[in-house]
């Protein structure tokens, strides 16, 4: 056969063309400088930022400063045994964490990894730890509520499904309780829940962990926890992580609840990477971003519209104040992107009504859209009873002759300061908490003595239990009040056949 050289070259060229490399080029850098969790690097020019970068030693980085000259990176995990002069290289994907049903009822660090001893994790699905919130057209308002299951808080201060509830106070005034007792009261609920321990003694966590798992609760929840000894990098990157992962529920339509314990170590574990990367100091020597990080991962807790499947994530921040001083820099940031705040006083505390919520100071900017109707009829005038029964008791200490309606509003605050009281652990369901409510407010308890109260809420509920379970379906299923007349007659019942009469 005669060789035609046009054919030839024909074919060349198309191969020429066609042609495609398999040598993989990855770009590589220098460690020029190691510090307390912090890496500088020569040579990666084309790194991007929040870029998940891989040691000599197998340790990750999140490459944090894109300089002209070099990148800071903050290192995930063990630093003691890089050096200067090792090489680094890049992965091309941006830091993500592992999500997905497979983290339920796991202990995890903040890059997804377990630490609770029950081998690895099985799971295909990630997700980036920074990503855009969702926008103001793709939200929808708060409108179902998220018991708690304590009476102070469902009371006066409602949380809705997609609220931010800032939970505000001293150290030893009950925050965390407030919390596992939220987390508690999901039983049966439909509801993730996420528990992101930030900062916290190993001990701490374990004792939560095991509360977690004694009511059952662990079977719904997933625990992030980056404690004290780790190095500053981590505890900057859980709440991150544990949005994420609620993220991958949320848009699946799910509700999750997530709580982060506590921002304030999150906000000093960031100053400290920060003035390492030498970005320069602010405010009590907080960088100027310190805002940013909190609102940019505040923002993502929405509840979102249906055409995103209707999902919701509900956040829990804590801040933890210095004696009460709610004014404090991170303090005030966090208020200002939070839908209300709940604020625990270390008096009240030490004065033995827990929750040591401060009716005065807490506030919830959803209010009754985040309460069912049955609650906003028994709760509408509990706050103010509370702040006049708070402002009487100041002046009543000095004098002792009041007159009876003075007299009839201090008992009433007495009582409800006695009802709203809670023991640890042991959240109430809604028809529950209305029922004493409306006993409260319609004052059927004015004639008990105050040191009886929680004996009689306790009798009540155990005979409304064994008698009256139809008046507690009634206000699951309408999530309304039943007849008033029936209410009473049930509550006078009561009271007639018990010893409070």
């Amino acid at each position: 056969m005669a060789i035609n050289a046009q054919e030839i070259s024909a074919l060349i060229k198309q191969q020429i063309e066609n042609f495609q490399p398999n040598f993989d080029v990855t770009e590589t850098g220098v460690v020029t400088y190691i510090g307390d969790g912090i890496a500088r690097a020569h040579g990666l020019d084309n790194a991007m930022s929040g870029e998940l970068l891989i040691f000599e030693n197998g340790s990750y980085g999140m490459a944090q400063n894109l300089e002209s000259t070099d990148v800071g990176i903050i290192i995930l995990g063990d630093f003691t045994d890089i050096r200067e002069g090792d090489t680094i290289r890049r992965t091309g994907k941006i830091m993500e964490v592992p999500v997905g049903d497979a983290l339920i009822g796991r202990v995890v660090d903040p890059l997804g990894r377990p630490v609770d001893g029950l081998g690895e994790v099985k799971t295909d699905k990630t997700r980036p730890v920074e990503t855009p919130a969702p926008g103001v057209m793709q939200r929808k308002s708060v409108s179902e509520p998220l018991q708690t299951g304590l009476k102070a808080i469902d009371a006066l201060v409602p949380i809705g499904r997609g609220q931010r509830e800032l939970i505000i106070g001293d150290r030893q005034t009950g925050k965390t309780s407030i919390a596992i007792d939220a987390i508690l009261n999901q039983k049966g609920q439909d509801m993730i829940c996420i528990y992101v321990a930030i900062g916290q003694k190993e001990s701490t966590v374990r004792t939560q962990v095991e509360t977690l798992r004694q009511y059952g609760a662990l079977d719904y929840t997933i625990v992030v926890t980056a404690s004290a000894s780790q190095p500053s990098p981590l505890l900057f990157l859980a709440p991150y992580a544990g949005v994420a992962m609620a993220e991958e529920f949320m848009y699946n339509g799910k509700h999750v609840l997530i709580v982060y314990d506590d921002l304030s170590k999150q906000a000093v574990a960031y100053r400290e990477l920060s003035l390492l990367l030498r970005r320069p100091p602010g405010r009590e020597a907080f960088p100027g971003d310190v805002f940013y990080l909190h609102s940019r991962l505040l923002e993502r807790s929405a509840k979102v519209s249906d055409e995103l499947g209707g999902g919701s994530i509900t956040a829990l921040p804590f801040i933890e104040t210095q004696a009460g001083d709610i004014s404090a820099y991170i303090a005030t940031n966090v208020i200002s992107i939070t839908d209300g705040q709940i604020f625990l006083s270390d008096s009240l505390f030490n004065g033995g009504v827990r929750p040591a919520i401060d009716a005065g100071s807490s506030v919830s900017r959803v209010g009754g859209s985040a309460q069912i109707k049955a609650m906003k009829k028994v709760a509408g005038t509990l706050r103010i009873d509370l702040a006049s029964y708070r402002e009487l008791e100041a002046f009543t200490k000095f004098g002792s002759d009041l007159d009876a309606a003075t007299q009839a509003k201090l008992n009433r605050g007495r009582r409800t300061v006695e009802v709203l009281k809670q023991p640890v652990h042991e959240p109430l369901p809604v028809e529950k908490q209305v029922v004493i409510l409306y006993a409260l407010t319609h004052g059927f308890l004015d004639s008990v003595p105050v040191d009886d109260i929680l004996r009689f809420e306790a009798e009540l509920f155990d005979y409304f239990d064994a008698h009256h379970e139809g008046i507690y379906e009634t206000i699951r299923r309408t999530k309304d009040l039943p007849e008033e007349a029936v209410l009473d007659a049930a509550i006078t019942e009561f009271i007639n056949q018990s010893s409070f009469k």
